[in-house]
């Protein structure tokens, strides 16, 4: 099968496209035909060779993390998928290195959960490491309803999500952005406040994807909330405040909940720009760019 991959750091010149192995599914696992996949600025972070910390295996490496496919192969032990089924997935690449940016790709049939129906699978890809980011931070804050919480980066994949998710659970939100994204922050049923102005007041939690760091601590109430986007950045707690980092798990059961989401309209799914694996490259550096509203999306 082809893949993209790269044996060695460095630029976007780096990702080639090559020939490797058609991987086999095991016990508990199921093969995906590959539809779509989404590209993360993590992705640009890796390849660089600046992550900040060791990968389990190393060079060289085929990137992606989520998955729009059809089942092609059940592995022994698996219940709930047969072939033909149009599924959708999140792989923990940081924990096996098993990209999705391949025509086929070999996943645990739990980090799997049926298609939105009548979606198309580019739409589809952008949900799983950006929907299960959102809403396994809202639940590190496990807020009651009618609380309030500020979401930083709040345009941004990630961000749209928690927002959407926020009004679902009924918690009051306020999205901090850019001065363009007014509109979209609104649409959500979250304040708006432009990150030229800077958030005032307090809150019951904060979700700081925008990466402002320990200075929005002053905004959380005592005993509340804040999520770091990673674990490094990470602050220590005061005043009670719990204090979470963003460490994304595969979970194809809470991925079904939010496909419910997706079907019933109150999820929005954005897509940017769609690129050919055959031009990774080019996806790559329309990410670096910036300013990107809605996922990158990769296509066989």
């Amino acid at each position: 099968m082809r893949a993209v991959s790269y044996a060695q750091f460095g630029g976007p010149e780096v990702l080639q496209m090559v020939d490797v192995p058609t991987p086999e599914p095991g016990p508990g696992q199921v093969r995906v035909r590959v539809a779509a996949s989404v590209i993360h600025p993590v992705d640009l972070m890796i390849r660089s060779g600046r992550f900040p910390a060791p990968l389990p295996t190393g060079l060289p490496y085929t990137p992606g993390w989520d998955v729009a496919g059809s089942v092609d192969a059940v592995g022994p032990s698996v219940d709930g998928f047969t072939i033909g089924d149009d599924v959708i997935g999140f792989s923990p690449w940081l924990q096996t290195t098993v990209g999705t940016h391949a025509e086929y790709v070999v996943l645990d049939a739990a980090w799997l959960t049926s298609a939105p129906a009548g979606v198309p699978a580019t739409e589809a890809a952008t949900l799983p490491t950006n929907g299960l980011t959102a809403v396994q931070a809202l639940d590190l804050l496990a807020l009651p309803a009618n609380s309030t919480v500020l979401v930083t980066g709040a345009a941004g994949q990630v961000g749209g999500f928690a927002l959407a998710l926020a009004r679902v659970a009924g918690l009051r939100a306020t999205g901090l952005a850019g001065p363009d994204d007014h509109g979209f922050v609104e649409s959500l049923g979250a304040a708006f406040v432009s990150r030229t102005d800077g958030p005032t007041g307090t809150f019951d939690g904060v979700i700081d994807l925008a990466v402002i760091g320990s200075s929005l601590l002053d905004l959380v109430r005592d005993g509340g909330g804040y999520v770091a986007a990673s674990p490094p950045l990470r602050p220590e707690p005061v005043r009670g405040i719990r204090t979470f980092a963003l460490e994304v798990q595969p979970d194809g059961s809470r991925l079904g909940e939010l496909v419910k989401l997706v079907t019933n309209g109150d999820i929005p799914l954005r897509v940017a720009d769609v690129y050919p694996f055959t031009d990774a490259a080019s996806a790559h550096e329309r990410l670096a760019q910036g300013g990107v509203r809605g996922g990158v999306v990769i296509v066989p």
